[in-house]
């Protein structure tokens, strides 16, 4: 009875050495499996095949551009393959956008990042990539119906509440004695642009804004001769105006260019989301004295990081999971207020641009 006690546990130390080694052997870049388990909680870590692609609203905007530049920066770090980078020359072609997602669940794709152009128009092809066994994440502007529509995660920019009231504070930084200001937005359909601006209208409800009254919100379709156009027609149909607030980069500088070609910087002011780069002239003329916005770069960065995560097993997208992307540090995923059986990771933070700061930043 002895020898054979001895025996088992003989072989049960084996056992238990051998699985130790097993396990020592899949926390490196073994099976996404094992690999996810070991890793979940911690730092994201890279060499695991990652076919993805990366859709913005449209392919013409710079600051599309920059977060693809992010996403490119992140799968070097990461030793994946890039992402594709694909979406409609326009924002306003949501068909295209919605053929993108749809080409992608017939690919085998593991990731679809995706900045939503419009509005619940994208869930079914948004689903049909899920149920191919993609990880869809959103990042900049989310998918309306969240986890139930087949989104993963949304990669927020900052809190859509917070964009709100730094559009109502520059506002009234801009226009102390109060006056008329009209607000210059993207396409009807920008699920962030609209809560946005729904955040802002909430904020200007506070006693400290009563005097500053918002005319209208007008489209500029993120194209810039149409926001140029809609800008000249805010001047002429409103000649008490003080301020447009854009909140989109394309946006905020075809008004500023507007009022310049106008001669009327100074009467008529420009302030929203805006690039450094684009923005630097306008600011040092007084044209747009203030504006804000975020790294784009930081937002394509943390998207494809968190994508790749997931998709690999080792970011579970649930609330309260914690995980480490690269430069950008330590997250947790929450339950998104803004959105019914969503999650969200927040990037932020806002950085204000104005004359003191905009030529060290452009």
């Amino acid at each position: 009875m002895r020898k054979r006690r001895a025996v088992l546990a003989l072989v049960l130390g084996l056992a238990l050495v051998l699985a130790a080694c097993g396990d020592d052997e899949d926390g490196g870049n073994g099976g996404n499996a094992a690999a996810g388990d070991n890793q979940q909680g911690g730092a994201i870590e890279g060499g695991q095949e990652f076919r993805s692609v990366f859709i913005p609203k449209s392919t013409d905007n710079p600051v599309f551009t920059e977060a693809n530049d992010g996403a490119e920066e992140a799968a070097e770090e990461l030793g994946t393959e890039a992402a594709s980078y694909e979406g409609p020359s326009s924002a306003e072609d949501l068909e295209a956008q919605i053929q993108i997602v749809t080409n992608a669940a017939t690919q085998s794709l593991d990731g679809v990042m995706i900045s939503n152009a419009g509005s619940e128009g994208i869930e079914p092809a948004v689903r049909q990539a899920a149920d191919a066994e993609a990880t869809v994440v959103s990042w900049d502007s989310p998918i309306p119906g969240g986890t139930e529509a087949g989104e993963s995660l949304f990669v927020a920019q900052v809190d859509f509440d917070e964009t709100g009231q730094v559009m109502a504070d520059m506002a009234l930084e801009l226009m102390p004695d109060g006056g008329e200001f009209a607000i210059l937005s993207a396409t009807p359909d920008a699920a962030n642009q609209n809560a946005w601006i729904a955040s802002m209208e909430e904020v200007l409800q506070g006693d400290q804004y009563q005097d500053l009254e918002l005319v209208e919100t007008v489209y500029g379709n993120d194209d810039p001769n149409d926001s140029y156009n809609k800008a000249l027609a805010l001047i002429d149909q409103y000649p008490d105006l003080k301020l447009i607030m854009a909140p989109t980069t394309v946006g905020i500088a075809a008004a500023a260019q507007a009022m310049q070609d106008e001669d009327l910087c100074g009467d008529v002011l420009v302030s929203g989301l805006g690039l450094p780069a684009e923005m630097k002239e306008f600011t040092l003329n007084g044209c747009a004295p203030k504006f804000a916005l975020w790294s784009f770069k930081d937002l394509g960065y943390l998207a494809y990081y968190v994508t790749y995560g997931i998709a690999t097993g080792q970011v579970e997208a649930v609330e309260g999971e914690e995980f480490e992307a690269g430069r950008m540090g330590s997250y947790t995923i929450e339950s998104d207020p803004t959105r019914d059986n969503a999650l969200r990771i927040v990037m932020g933070p806002f950085t204000e641009y104005d004359e003191s700061n905009i030529e060290e930043e452009s």
